[in-house]
């Protein structure tokens, strides 16, 4: 389900009426050069980015923790520019290697987060931990997308 909302965030900004921005957004955008753009984006966007990926690294930690730290983040890494490139070919959105960098950091952070909670805690209990947390805040932003945020785009 986090994977999904996920892709439903990066590709479609949370929107409804995802055929009508397929439709009409049709412009495509690339920018390979990271931070170039980031006095017009700001501070916000990027922390975002960051704060987003978090917990996809440490659903993969949690699932994978017999996998080697750095193979994990190339998941990650993959998955960013899978879906900067998907932008691109949908033409819906702007394809930014800034985006993938903040993703691949934001990933990297719930990798490590993970790892050095294990040490502190019992797997199980952090497993545990992270489902409960992570369903909780997964209802809680769905509720409030519905409920509160009604932003049509």
């Amino acid at each position: 389900m986090y994977v999904l909302t996920l892709l439903w965030l990066v590709l479609f900004k949370l929107s409804y009426a995802i055929p009508s921005i397929l439709a009409d957004y049709q412009a495509r955008s690339i920018n390979l050069i990271p931070f170039v753009t980031f006095g017009q984006t700001g501070l916000s966007e990027t922390v975002s980015n960051v704060v987003t990926f978090v917990p996809f690294g440490l659903l993969l930690a949690l699932n994978f923790k017999k996998s080697a730290l750095w193979r994990l983040l190339i998941v990650v890494f993959v998955f960013s520019v899978t879906v900067e490139t998907l932008q691109f070919v949908l033409a819906i959105g702007t394809t930014d290697a800034t985006d993938v960098v903040t993703n691949t950091l934001g990933g990297l952070a719930g990798l490590v987060l993970y790892r050095l909670a294990g040490k502190v805690v019992k797997a199980e209990i952090l497993d545990r931990c992270i489902a409960a947390v992570g369903i909780i805040l997964f209802v809680a932003f769905i509720l409030l997308r519905l409920l509160v945020f009604r932003v049509r785009y």
